[in-house]
C-alpha cells in the first residue's frame, strides 16, 4: 500500500514574512524616535542660559574694522562729557574704541584687532543710540549683556494733530508716572519716553511686549486695558498645566464703545442746484451808469450830483447821532401814584350793645370804685370778727 503524503508548510516563506514585519516595525519605532528627539529640541528647558562667546570661538579676530556713529541733541552734551570715561571703559572689555565729538554733537564707536566678538560692535551701537535719546548710563550699559536688547520705537508721526500726540503720550506715562512703572514691572523693561521716540530695553519676549502697548496707545487704545492682558497673562504662566493651552478663554475681550453721535452744527450748509452753465459776471460800474444814463451827462453835472449824495448822507448821519445823543435826556414814563391806605368801607353797621358792654368794664377796672355786684358779709365772719374784740 502507498503512503499517503501530506502538504508540508514552507518554512521558507514563514521565516520572510516575519522579517518583513520585524523591518516595519524597526522602521516605525526609528520614526517615533524621530519625533520624540525633534520634539525635545523644540523645548527649552527651564533655567538653560546660552554659554558665553569666548575667544576660543574666535581666535583669529576679525578680518575688517566696522564702526557706526550717532548724533546727540545739544542738551545731552554736559550729561555724555562726565559719563563718558565709564562708556569708554565698558566698551573697553570687549575691545571696542570709542570716541566723542563736542563739536559736530557725534560719537563713534568701531572694532580693533583685538576684538574677537562679532556681534559686541552692534550692542555698542546700540548703547550710544540709547544714550542719544536721554536713556541714563546705568541702564544703557546692560545692552552689553548677552540676554538683553532694545527697541526704539518712533511715535512722532503716528499721530498728526501734535495736541493730541502729546495726550496720548501722556496717557502712555500716566499720573505720576504710574502708568509707565506697572508697563515696567509686568515687561521686565525700563522704558524712556523721551521727544518722538520711546526707548525700551530689557528681554525680547517683554520688547515686544511694550512695542504693542506703545503702538496701540497712539492708536486710541488705554493702556490700562493692555496692562489688565498682561497681569493675567503673568498669573497664568505660573501654572506648568496651562502653559500648553490656549488662554483666550481666561483674557478678557474689550468691546469698543460707540461715542455719542455727532451734533449738528449751527449754520448748515446747503448746497447749490447743478447747473452746466456758468454764473452771470457782474455789472461793471460803466454798465450801470449806461442803465441810469449818467454816462452821457457832462462830468461838472457828474461832479454836482455826487456833491449831493454825499451831502445828503452826510445829513442822514448827522440826525442819527443828535437821535442817539438826545437819548439821555428823554425822561422815563412814570408810574401812576398808588395810595397805600386802605379804603374805609362805605357800609359799617355799627354794633350798639357791644360799645355798652365794653363802658360797663371799664368802670368796674377804675381805682378806688366799689365792685359793682359786692356780695354780703356772711354771718360766720362776723362772729369771729366779734371774738376776735372780745379777747
Amino acid at each position: 500500500m502507498g503512503m499517503t503524503s501530506f502538504p508540508q508548510p514552507n518554512m521558507a516563506s514563514s521565516d520572510a514574512s516575519d522579517g518583513v514585519k520585524e523591518a516595519l516595525e524597526g522602521k516605525k519605532l526609528k520614526k517615533t524616535k524621530h519625533i520624540v528627539d525633534e520634539s525635545e529640541l523644540l523645548s527649552v528647558p527651564d533655567g538653560w542660559v546660552e554659554p558665553a562667546f569666548t575667544r576660543d570661538d574666535n581666535p583669529r579676530g576679525l578680518l575688517e574694522e566696522s564702526s557706526f556713529a550717532t548724533l546727540f541733541p545739544k542738551y545731552r552734551e554736559a550729561y555724555l562729557k562726565e559719563c563718558w570715561p565709564l562708556v569708554e571703559r565698558a566698551l573697553g572689555e570687549g575691545h571696542i574704541k570709542a570716541s566723542l565729538d563736542l563739536i559736530e554733537g557725534s560719537m563713534t564707536v568701531c572694532t580693533t584687532r583685538k576684538t574677537f566678538d562679532p556681534y559686541a560692535i552692534v550692542r555698542a551701537r546700540d548703547l550710544i543710540k540709547l544714550l542719544a535719546r536721554s536713556v541714563p548710563f546705568e541702564q544703557a550699559v546692560r545692552i552689553l549683556q548677552d540676554d538683553v536688547a532694545c527697541d526704539i520705537i518712533k511715535v512722532g508721526t503716528l499721530v498728526r494733530n501734535r495736541e493730541r500726540f502729546v495726550k496720548r503720550r501722556q496717557r502712555l506715562i500716566g499720573p505720576k508716572g504710574s502708568t509707565l512703572k506697572a508697563l515696567e514691572l509686568l515687561t521686565n523693561c525700563y522704558v524712556m519716553v523721551q521727544g518722538n521716540t520711546v526707548s525700551a530695553l530689557g528681554p525680547y519676549n517683554g520688547l515686544k511686549e511694550v512695542r504693542k502697548v506703545v503702538m496701540d496707545t497712539m492708536k486710541n487704545i488705554h493702556p490700562i486695558y493692555n496692562i489688565k492682558m498682561l497681569m493675567i497673562k503673568r498669573e497664568l504662566s505660573k501654572d506648568p498645566e496651562l502653559r500648553t493651552q490656549s488662554w483666550e478663554r481666561f483674557l478678557p475681550t474689550f468691546r469698543h464703545k460707540n461715542l455719542n453721535k455727532r451734533k449738528e452744527p449751527k449754520k448748515k450748509s446747503v448746497k447749490k442746484e447743478y447747473t452746466p452753465f456758468p454764473p452771470a459776471q457782474p455789472e461793471s460800474q460803466i454798465d450801470k451808469e449806461l442803465a441810469t444814463g449818467e454816462f452821457f451827462l457832462r462830468e461838472h453835472v457828474k461832479k454836482r450830483k455826487k456833491m449831493e449824495m454825499i451831502k445828503v448822507k452826510q445829513a442822514e448821519a448827522l440826525t442819527k447821532k443828535k437821535e442817539e445823543r438826545n437819548k439821555a435826556f428823554i425822561p422815563p414814563k412814570e408810574k401812576p401814584f398808588q395810595s397805600k391806605t386802605p379804603k374805609a368801607p362805605t357800609e359799617s353797621k355799627l354794633d350798639i350793645q357791644a360799645i355798652k358792654d365794653k363802658v360797663k368794664k371799664a368802670k368796674t377796672k377804675k381805682l378806688g370804685a366799689p365792685p359793682v355786684n359786692q356780695t354780703p358779709p356772711t354771718s360766720s365772719t362776723n362772729k369771729k370778727k366779734k371774738s376776735k374784740n372780745k379777747g
